[in-house]
């Protein structure tokens, strides 16, 4: 009789879930959309480095979708994981303003 197979410990074929689940909410292609995408994907890539999924609903294409995380205004950035969930409204070109909102950075500095 054989003896059984010990586990053994496999690599992952691709990285885990990233840590920062990111939604931004626009509407089309509008400057200040395009604004907001540059603006977070230059600032997850600066303090996220590889950690972060970015989502972005259009919400002229999916309007539906803006119910769910309560959707008042455009662009709108949702933080939804890691908890609790946070909201950040406008082109996120105030870097501080966003590192602080998305807790990456405490605002006594």
């Amino acid at each position: 009789m054989k003896p059984k197979p010990t586990a053994k410990r496999v690599k992952r074929a691709h990285p885990p879930k990233a840590a920062w689940n990111l939604r931004l909410y626009v509407a089309g292609q509008t400057p200040r959309c395009v604004r907001a995408f540059a603006n977070l994907k230059r600032i997850c890539d600066t303090h996220l480095a590889g950690t972060y999924r970015i989502e972005v609903v259009d919400l002229l294409q999916s309007p539906q979708l803006s119910r769910g995380d309560q959707i008042v205004a455009i662009p709108t950035l949702v933080r939804r994981l890691p908890p609790p969930v946070k909201r950040i409204i406008g082109d996120l070109s105030n870097s501080e303003r966003v590192l602080v909102g998305l807790d990456l950075r405490s605002d006594a500095l």
